[in-house]
C-alpha cells in the first residue's frame, strides 16, 4: 500500500508529545499500532520499520518515548553519546508518565477519522517493554514485542509494585515475546523467569525465541539479521491482521 506521513502533537499530562505518524493513503478505515523505539527515539531504521507496518494497512503512530526529557524532534545517534543520553532518559521517567503517554495515544486513535479504534502495539529494546508495558492497558488488544528490556530485573522507575513484572497478568490481548538467545541485555535466566510469570499469571502469549543478537531488526549495524527481521515482520502482521482486523 502507499503511505503517508505526518507528525502529530499530541498533550499528555508531562507535556506535549511529538509523534510521527505513518497510514495508508487508500480512503477508509484501518486499525492501528503503537510502534515504541528504542532508547534513541524515531532514527532512520525506526522510521522504516514503521513504514513496513503502515504498508500492510495499519496506522502507526510512533511517539517521542523520552519527550519531556528532550526537544522535539530530538534523535539520539547510535554512539556512546547516544547510548549515554539515552539510557539516562531511561532511567529518568517514571513508568506512570509512559502509561499516561499510552492513554494520550489511545485517545488520539479513538477519534481519528481513519482509525476503526481497534489499537496494538510493537516494540523494540525498551520500545519492547514499553509495548509490553502498553498491553496492561486494557485498550490494546495485542502486543509485539521484541527483545524487551528492563522487564526481568525491574530497573525503570515506578512506584512500589507497579513494575511491568509484576504487573503481567493485568494483560488482557494477546502478547507475542520474541528474544534473540544471544542478547546480553535479556539472559537465559531473565527470560525464563518472565516466560514463568506469564504462564502463572495465565497471559495469552507467544514466545519465541531465535538466534540472534540484541538489536537484530535494526537495518544499521553489524547486528542486524535480515531474514529474522523479514520473518518478525511477517510474525507481526500476521498478529495484527487476526487480532485487529
Amino acid at each position: 500500500m502507499i503511505i503517508e506521513t505526518q507528525t502529530v502533537d499530541i498533550d499528555t499530562p508531562t507535556g506535549v508529545m511529538r509523534c510521527y505518524q505513518y497510514s495508508p493513503v487508500a480512503e477508509g478505515q484501518y486499525p492501528a499500532i503503537i510502534y515504541y523505539s528504542e532508547i534513541f527515539q524515531q532514527t532512520a531504521p525506526i522510521a522504516r520499520a514503521a513504514a513496513v507496518m503502515a504498508g500492510h494497512g495499519f496506522i502507526v503512530l510512533v511517539p517521542e518515548v523520552f519527550h519531556e526529557l528532550n526537544p522535539r524532534g530530538t534523535v539520539l545517534a547510535y554512539d556512546d553519546k547516544g547510548k549515554d543520553k539515552g539510557n539516562a532518559d531511561k532511567f529518568a521517567k517514571p513508568l506512570e508518565d509512559h502509561d499516561s503517554d499510552t492513554e494520550a495515544m489511545i485517545d488520539y486513535l479513538d477519534n481519528h477519522a481513519k482509525c476503526t479504534g481497534r489499537i496494538g502495539t510493537m516494540g523494540v529494546c525498551i520500545g519492547g517493554h514499553l509495548s509490553f508495558r502498553a498491553a496492561l492497558n486494557p485498550a490494546l488488544l495485542s502486543a509485539f514485542c521484541l527483545y524487551a528490556t528492563d522487564i526481568h530485573s525491574n530497573t525503570l522507575p515506578c512506584q512500589e509494585g507497579n513494575d511491568s513484572y509484576t504487573r503481567a497478568g493485568d494483560i488482557q490481548g494477546e502478547l507475542a515475546m520474541i528474544w534473540g538467545k544471544q542478547d546480553p541485555h535479556v539472559p537465559t535466566e531473565g527470560r525464563q523467569k518472565i516466560y514463568q510469570q506469564l504462564i502463572e499469571q495465565d497471559v495469552n502469549f507467544t514466545w519465541l525465541e531465535v538466534n540472534g543478537q540484541h538489536a537484530f531488526m535494526r537495518d544499521e549495524g553489524d547486528r542486524y539479521d535480515p531474514e529474522l527481521a523479514l520473518k518478525m515482520y511477517l510474525d507481526a502482521v500476521a498478529l495484527f491482521r487476526r487480532t485487529l482486523n
